[in-house]
């Protein structure tokens, strides 16, 4: 009697989920089949085209500007008229100077360019040429630098300081 109650005993400890044959072979079934349902489903959303790239609104014209050149060839006039500092300063300059946006000085403010003139016309061209606060690099135009120092001479004498005009460079003499 023993022997009977020992292996029964062993039987019930030992019992799982699965005690037919006919459940066995649904969970082995499921155990392959839903994970091949989920790699296809998988899959499918990776390579599906209609996901754009991230943060981009059109993904043509994203991947055009990640792959632009760096550099470009510009062609200018050589014997172009070179403009005067007041003709660069109403083209370029007076879009911020005039009204003071962004917090630039007023063209005529004698107290507000007293501090920057005292920093020399050599301070003064280096901030017009790389920029300086909201004001880009030669205040986003495209002009000469030698039209650059003119309208930093203008713009400056215009508020009380007393800078000669700058020389033409030799090189772009006419």
């Amino acid at each position: 009697m023993s022997d009977n109650s020992q292996s029964t005993a062993h039987e019930e400890d030992h019992t799982g989920p699965i005690k037919t044959p006919k459940q066995l072979l649904f969970a082995a079934f499921f155990s392959f089949v839903i994970p091949i349902f989920v790699i296809i489903g998988l899959v499918a959303y990776v390579t599906a085209d209609n996901k754009p790239a991230a943060g981009a609104v059109n993904v043509e014209q994203s991947t055009a500007l990640r792959i632009q050149k760096v550099g470009a060839v510009e062609i200018r006039d050589a014997n172009r008229v070179v403009k005067t500092g007041e003709e660069v300063y109403k083209a370029q300059c007076a879009a911020c100077h005039v009204s003071g946006a962004a917090g630039a000085p007023k063209f005529g403010d004698v107290g507000a360019w007293s501090p920057r003139v005292k920093t020399g016309f050599d301070a003064l061209y280096t901030s017009a040429m790389k920029g300086k606060g909201a004001m880009g690099a030669q205040g986003g135009g495209d002009m000469a630098d030698f039209e650059i120092a003119r309208a930093v001479v203008y713009l400056a004498n215009g508020s009380g300081a007393k800078f000669d005009e700058p020389k033409q460079p030799a090189a772009e003499a006419k």
